[in-house]
């Protein structure tokens, strides 16, 4: 894995799914669904969005658990949630939550108003320094920061500018055919 670089599995910005921080979710979407379309089939489809701001600089990424938190507002920072799960969250403890708070009794209820009003800034997630890695970083270096931080990708930079993303799906596809061209 050494030999393998991050640049050889990232996905080039230009070929990613990318949204203005001003943009509607509603747009997000359909820039997904069109990055999408034209992506290659023969590598998985998007799972999130990259978000520049006015300068066109990469400031965040728009998952698909942000866009399912956008749905109840209620939540807050989805941050508070994750602690949930640590303390051994439920199905008894998630219909009690629903019952007593009314947490996604609706969450489909209006959701084309609420789209067409919802600013990506606002539920886009803002990534860490633990989320970076250069293009000429080893792969085995970025396998590290995916595990260490439990991450589903990592921007890749060119000195200071964002120039794609590593995708944990990519590095499992690339671990997996090393895997099958071994012999036992």
């Amino acid at each position: 894995m050494e030999s393998i670089m991050v640049k050889d599995l990232m996905v080039p910005l230009e070929d990613y799914a990318t949204v203005s921080e001003d943009a509607t979710l509603f747009e997000a979407v359909l820039m997904l669904e069109k990055a999408q379309t034209n992506f290659n089939e023969n590598r998985y489809q998007h799972r999130a969005i990259l978000v520049y701001d006015k300068n066109d600089r990469i400031v965040g990424k728009l998952s698909q658990l942000d866009v399912l938190n956008a749905l109840e507002p209620q939540f807050g920072d989805p941050e508070k949630l994750r602690m949930l799960d640590r303390f051994g969250m439920d199905g008894a403890y998630i219909r009690n939550l629903i019952e007593q708070h009314g947490f996604l009794k609706k969450p489909l209820l209006n959701i084309c108003q609420r789209a067409a009003d919802m600013k990506v800034k606002n539920i886009m997630y803002t990534p860490t320094k633990g989320e970076i890695v250069s293009e000429k970083a080893a792969l085995n270096e970025a396998i590290l920061q995916l595990l260490a931080g439990h991450h589903q990708s990592l921007l890749v930079t060119r000195g200071n500018d964002i120039v794609g993303i590593l995708r944990l799906t990519d590095v499992f596809k690339q671990v997996t055919d090393t895997i099958k061209e071994c012999k036992l």
